[in-house]
């Protein structure tokens, strides 16, 4: 039995303002990518690490790993026209008949906490589809957005009822191989919506605040200040 983990870096920087991509941008004293792939070698030695990169932006990720001697081992995929496609392409490097847990990660999340991380994969082995989710801390409005005439209507509804969905998502690889093999639609916003259109229901456990998804210059200066408070 082999356990996975599919990191998905396919981002262009465009809400940063960067004509480098957002995976590539550093923080603290190494890029982003690098920190996220570490983070899931420092888990485990064992993990078998699939990094989705497309092609176009590979050579200049092969010169940022001589420029920081960069060491983590990892197998390499291109990128596809879509998350869904990408994490495909990852798949297809886990064979067919592994018998394990695969996890897909974005590759600007470089905080998942390693209790998170073990949470995910061990529940996943029963549950076999499992995501780490947080509260929701701010009041929530719902818009309509058919409402006519304009401005929209809105009403608050109970945020307790809802939960922010973050990275590793863990699944049976069986499972997850079966249900990337659906025909693409707009609604895979993330693997747990293409398991679960698949059928399969998904479990939920505790995700870690720092977990935060990098995308925007505030989240890089959240991103230095969690690195200063841990260092």
């Amino acid at each position: 039995m082999s356990d996975y983990i599919i990191v998905v870096a396919g981002g262009k920087g465009l809400r940063m303002g960067s004509d480098i991509p957002k995976q590539f941008l550093p923080i603290g004293d190494k890029p982003v990518l690098m920190r996220t792939l570490e983070r899931f070698r420092e888990y485990s030695d064992d993990l078998q690490i699939i990094l989705v990169l497309p092609e176009a932006q590979q050579e200049y990720w092969q010169e940022l790993c001589k420029k920081y001697d960069f060491k983590v081992e990892y197998l390499l995929a291109n990128g596809g026209q879509t998350r869904f496609h990408s994490v495909q392409n990852g798949l297809a490097l886990v064979p067919d008949d592994a018998e394990g847990v695969v996890g897909v990660h974005d590759g600007v999340r470089p905080f998942p906490s390693i209790e998170v991380i073990r949470n995910c994969y061990e529940t996943a082995r029963t549950a076999k589809a499992v995501i780490p989710v947080i509260p929701v801390v701010e009041t929530l409005r719902h818009i309509s957005l058919t409402s006519h005439p304009l401005p929209l209507t809105s009403k608050t509804v109970p945020r307790d009822e809802y939960r922010l969905v973050q990275t590793p998502q863990t699944f049976d690889i069986q499972l997850l191989k079966a249900a990337n093999r659906q025909p693409y639609n707009d609604g895979f916003t993330d693997d747990a919506s293409v398991v679960e259109s698949y059928g399969h229901k998904i479990t939920l456990v505790e995700g870690n605040r720092e977990n935060i998804k990098i995308t925007t210059p505030y989240d890089i200066t959240v991103a230095e200040a969690i690195i200063n408070i841990k260092s």
